[in-house]
């Protein structure tokens, strides 16, 4: 028996921004429908705020797998990535592992990829200026996969250190330049949000940086940093003023942090949570009623996310050549 292992610089090199977008789309929208299942996340708290978490799914052709991934925010410190794991894949007839991918990588490129997903399904047509709450990995894809689906032409960066803003900046400035878009640091989050048309909260915050009074008519949010139920990017009346959407609903209602705390302040309900993403790229379900909407989308992570993207990585390594094959 062999096993294909895909490393983390495979997996930045074969999978960009495009191609995990138009293969999140088929499966957010199988997910929705039901033909793609996953139970609710197990998470395990660790010390110092680290995580470890289990992630099981099905996709709608009967393939299955599971990521096991750990999140440690302190990595950013080291210059590591926050997320660190595998994604295992399985043969739907046999039952056995057919291959291991870098969770971190897939991580960072496909969460960006359902934000521009939803950006696309919510935000408006003539979205030009990017706010990026956050200055890590999340940041750079959010800004790469954004860009994909609307034509960006500005693009604020804030985050805790300036210093660190600035660093951003310098490194995403050449390639930003290229596709005609300003890029520049705020020194707080109120500069970087005035005026702003999309905004990705992608911050290991634990307490709101984000507040209501700072939205305006017309807005998208990608709200995507809290990860769990615990740390919130943005206030109650933030989640109050927004028509808010999830990637998975069931998971928002109960681990989906900024609209736990909104509901249990007495502000919103369950009906709050208007539905999923998939259903709206399915057009099942209306996004964005008015131009001077707010709207919202709130991403917790969905393991059919992980496994599309693994699932093109593998067809792509049998396709190409690349990868490691093990004796298993």
């Amino acid at each position: 028996m062999s096993l294909l292992v895909i490393d983390g610089a495979t997996v930045r090199a074969q999978l960009d921004a495009a191609d995990c977008i138009a293969e999140l789309r088929g499966a957010m929208i199988a997910l929705s429908d039901g033909r793609a299942r996953q139970p609710l996340r197990s998470v395990l708290d660790l010390a110092d705020g680290d995580a470890f978490g289990v992630m099981p799914g099905t996709l709608g052709d009967g393939s299955f797998g599971a990521k096991l991934i750990s999140v440690f925010p302190r990595n950013f410190e080291r210059g590591l990535s926050s997320h660190q794991g595998l994604i295992t894949l399985f043969d739907p007839d046999s039952g056995a592992p057919i291959a291991i991918v870098d969770a971190s990588a897939v991580t960072a490129l496909r969460t960006a990829a359902a934000s521009a997903l939803a950006t696309d399904a919510l935000a408006r047509s003539d979205a030009r200026v990017l706010a990026l709450l956050g200055y890590g990995e999340q940041a750079a894809t959010h800004l790469q996969a954004i860009s994909a689906v609307r034509n960006i032409v500005e693009v604020r960066v804030w985050g805790r250190s300036r210093a660190r803003a600035d660093g951003f900046v310098a490194r995403e400035r050449p390639d930003t330049q290229t596709h005609g878009a300003t890029l520049l640091a705020c020194d707080d989050v109120g500069s970087a949000v005035a005026g702003a048309d999309i905004v990705c909260c992608l911050t290991a915050a634990s307490e709101p940086i984000l507040f209501g009074h700072q939205l305006e008519a017309g807005m998208h949010l990608n709200l995507v940093g809290s990860g769990r139920a615990g740390p919130v990017e943005v206030d109650d009346t933030v989640v109050q003023r927004v028509r808010l959407f999830a990637d998975h609903r069931e998971s928002v209602l109960r681990q989906g942090a900024e609209f736990l705390r909104a509901k249990q302040a007495g502000l919103v309900d369950d009906a709050h949570v208007l539905g999923e993403i998939g259903e709206l790229l399915a057009g099942r379900l209306a996004g964005r009623l008015h131009s001077t909407d707010i709207t919202a989308y709130k991403s917790l992570g969905s393991i059919v996310q992980d496994l599309a993207a693994a699932q093109f990585l593998v067809r792509r390594a049998r396709e190409r050549g690349f990868g490691t094959v093990i004796g298993f």
